[in-house]
């Protein structure tokens, strides 16, 4: 890894203290805000005064590459994270989307964008390459945009996630192509791509194979010693180690991160890992973001600006032509599929990758790496503010669609293993957040009209519907649901609710907010598998607080209460010969 000066961090963390409570205030993407501060204290930026101003370069990065050495940490954690969410039965619930559309669009795109790099002159292979690459879309800042907007739960959201996961899936075959061709003296190209799948596939199964053995024996000993510190350090040792092993494989460290995700997808320590690596993936992303605006060069722009404005709307342009038509196949609305192409646009991390490794192998001329590697940033860059008019353009065009019509739930076809929440008031506003940073889908009904259409503005997956109406429960799957939560004001509309609910099915997890002990016990006799008296909860937290002011040690206090919320608890379960409606 190259030289990370200590004043570079210096830079990052006051850039961090300073666009992340400022991106709040002004409700901007603290994408956009890490882009442009990395564009302005980069060496392309204010650095180039350090020559005539010494001081500068205390504050300022004059040379990127030890940062970007760090900064692509971000991006291994980022995939760790994803591999660590993505459970094989959440990916057989969504193969459709990502077997079939994204598989489409990865060659539509691929296809495409080849052809137009063969007919400027480019060899087969160098077409084949960067029109592989350039159909990918950057996880890093996609991911980012739909969590800050609370987008999992739409179908845009799970449209353009299940597109990413066809994409990561590709990256593995597309980098054992380029090393392929890179190294083989002849033979044909469909023989070297079909050599490189299967040695792909075979690397990916030795990883996993490799790493059932060793990392989960190994992780369930470090349970056991009941060290936090050291539950920690093994799972750096794992992400960093599994990323070292591809990279010196030739394959992309991302991707051993995000085979190492996938080892503990499903077992017991998924959640205590996940909770651990959460700030590491928040900060590394911040200073991957930064690096790229320190890549973009405006001198280097202004120098070729008609070509490189032309590659960056042409790229834009195909991507989300053909994204937003291959959406539009599959079933999404017309401004669901605007706005997936939009989102979807811009060029990939990944890109970089496998475009540094083909330069490498001189399979792309330097001139031609360079010029793309350009184009990639600057639509990088632009990708927040796109997404921005891409959520309005979408809204827009569906509203003017169904004006007059019943409200559209825009929920996809095959939505399974999601949250439905009934209430969109604070408690649902707080749940809907909690599951968008464990990136779980979930949609919520709301009956306030004013209320519903404010936060739908946002981009929040919320819908006007009467969800005592089984008809609007299947419109949101609840058949395929992973859970329901009622939290709703009106205690007859709850249990209007609760009812509709069971008559669709007689298993489902329903938790509900009641309102007192006596409420509780009616739903708990109506069929809630748990519930929440707010007035009994409300009570438990202000007693915890008070016998700490009054001098009981806080875990104490903490036992105290718990003791007394599972005997309240206890006492409203149903009798063993009360019988369930169903």
């Amino acid at each position: 890894m190259e030289e990370l000066r200590l004043q570079d961090a210096v830079v990052f963390l006051a850039a961090a203290a300073l666009v992340i409570p400022i991106a709040k205030r002004l409700e901007w993407s603290p994408v956009l805000g890490f882009l442009l501060v990395g564009l302005a204290v980069g060496p392309y930026g204010l650095a180039r005064l350090a020559e005539q101003h010494e001081w500068l370069r205390y504050v300022l990065v004059t040379d990127v590459a030890g940062v970007r050495a760090l900064a692509e940490l971000g991006v291994v954690f980022l995939l760790f994270m994803i591999g660590l969410e993505l459970t094989l039965k959440r990916l057989w619930g969504m193969r459709r989307l990502v077997f079939g559309m994204g598989s489409a669009q990865i060659l539509l795109t691929g296809i495409a964008i080849g052809a137009i790099a063969w007919s400027f002159g480019n060899s087969l292979e160098a077409s084949v390459i960067l029109g592989s690459c350039l159909a990918l879309s950057s996880t890093a800042i996609v991911m980012q945009l739909l969590t800050e907007q609370g987008r999992f739960g739409t179908a845009v959201g799970r449209g353009s996630f299940a597109m990413l996961l066809a994409q990561h899936l590709a990256v593995v075959p597309m980098l054992f192509v380029v090393g392929s061709l890179g190294a083989r003296a002849g033979g044909s190209l469909a023989a070297t791509f079909g050599l490189a799948i299967t040695e792909a596939l075979l690397a990916m199964l030795l990883i996993l194979g490799v790493g059932r053995l060793i990392a989960r024996p190994m992780f369930r000993y470090v349970s056991s010693l009941n060290s936090p510190d050291l539950f920690m350090a093994a799972t750096l040792l794992i992400i960093i180690a599994t990323a070292a092993a591809t990279h010196a494989a030739g394959l992309s460290a991302a991707l051993g991160a995000f085979l190492a995700g996938l080892l503990f997808a499903e077992t017991e320590f998924q959640h205590e890992i996940a909770v651990n690596i959460e700030p590491f993936k928040g900060l590394l992303l911040g200073l991957f973001f930064m690096s790229i605006g320190m890549i973009i060069d405006p001198l280097e722009i202004l120098a070729n600006p008609m070509w490189i404005g032309l590659s960056i709307v042409g790229l834009i342009t195909i991507k989300t032509v053909l994204t937003a038509g291959l959406a539009r196949l599959f079933g999404f609305t017309r401004g669901q599929a605007l706005e997936m192409g939009l989102l979807l646009g811009q060029g990939g991390e990944f890109a970089f990758v496998v475009i540094g490794y083909a330069a490498l192998f001189a399979l792309v001329p330097l001139a031609t790496a360079q010029f793309m590697l350009i184009v990639v940033s600057a639509t990088m860059f632009l990708a927040p503010l796109i997404a921005r008019v891409a959520r309005r353009l979408g809204a827009a065009i569906d509203a003017r669609e169904q004006s007059g019509a019943e409200p559209h739930i825009d929920v996809a076809p095959d939505l399974e293993d999601h949250v439905i929440i009934v209430g969109y008031g604070r408690t649902g506003r707080l749940l809907a957040e909690l599951l968008d940073r464990q990136h779980v889908a979930h949609v919520a009904l709301d009956m306030n009209a004013d209320h519903v259409s404010g936060l739908r503005a946002k981009g929040a997956p919320v819908y006007l519907g009467d969800a005592s109406r089984t008809a609007m429960l299947e419109k949101v799957r609840l058949r395929h649901a992973a859970a329901l939560v009622v939290s709703a004001d009106d205690q007859h509309a709850t249990e209007r609710v609760l009812a509709a609910a069971r008559r669709l099915s007689h298993d489902l997890p329903i938790l509900v907010r009641a309102h007192d002990s006596t409420h509780a016990a009616r739903l708990i006799a109506q069929g809630a598998t748990q519930v929440v008296p707010e007035v009994l909860e409300a009570g438990l937290q202000l007693g915890q607080l008070l016998l700490q002011h009054i001098g009981l040690p806080a875990d104490a206090a903490r036992e105290v209460v718990e003791i007394e919320r599972a005997a309240s608890l206890s006492a409203l379960a149903p009798r063993s010969d009360d019988k369930r409606p169903g």
